[in-house]
């Protein structure tokens, strides 16, 4: 299992580049949120910075690598990833959003993923009933940040950092 670290601060609507370390403390991504516009940012304000959502991951020469964007239209809520170095789209859907704790569904025509989301414990990423993947983030008051783990496992399909840095930061951490 290949394990990544990073932190983020308290504030979710912060754009400061965040580092993605590797097992060894080397960088191996950098990701940020980001906003079109300083209207889309300051209308964000009123909707608790959780509306206009979008996250690029670069890697450690600059080159975007990934993105995912939330998605809103006629009351339904998705997100849209893009990896750039496969060319490859990803659609992220919720399904039972509106009764209680809802199951997000990750497509791209031939892979079907299932991530269990839980707020105080690992989230789970799920290929035909297996674990590939986990994801957790753990307060620490004495800092107001976030340590962020990312577990992948060898036989996922997708062995990609910045796959689940971008999904899990958009879906899992700030969420709908």
């Amino acid at each position: 299992m290949k394990t990544y670290t990073y932190t983020h601060p308290s504030l979710i609507q912060t754009t400061e580049d965040i580092e993605i370390y590797d097992e060894q403390g080397m960088v191996v991504a950098i990701f940020h949120r980001v906003y079109d516009n300083k209207l889309k940012k300051l209308l964000d304000n009123y909707f608790d910075y959780r509306y206009f959502l979008k996250y690029k991951v670069k890697s450690t020469t600059g080159e975007q690598t990934f993105s995912c964007k939330k998605m809103i239209r006629r009351g339904k809520v998705w997100f849209e990833a893009f990896d750039i170095r496969n060319q490859k789209n990803y659609i992220i859907s919720y399904e039972n959003w509106r009764i209680g704790v809802p199951e997000l569904f990750i497509n791209s025509g031939d892979l079907h993923m299932k991530i269990d989301k839980e707020m105080d414990d690992w989230s789970l990423f799920y290929v035909e009933e297996k674990v590939v993947a986990k994801w957790k983030a753990v307060y620490d008051e004495t800092k107001d940040r976030f340590t962020m783990v990312i577990e992948i496992d060898e036989e996922s399909p997708i062995q990609s950092v910045d796959f689940f840095a971008a999904i899990g930061q958009a879906t899992l951490f700030i969420g709908t």
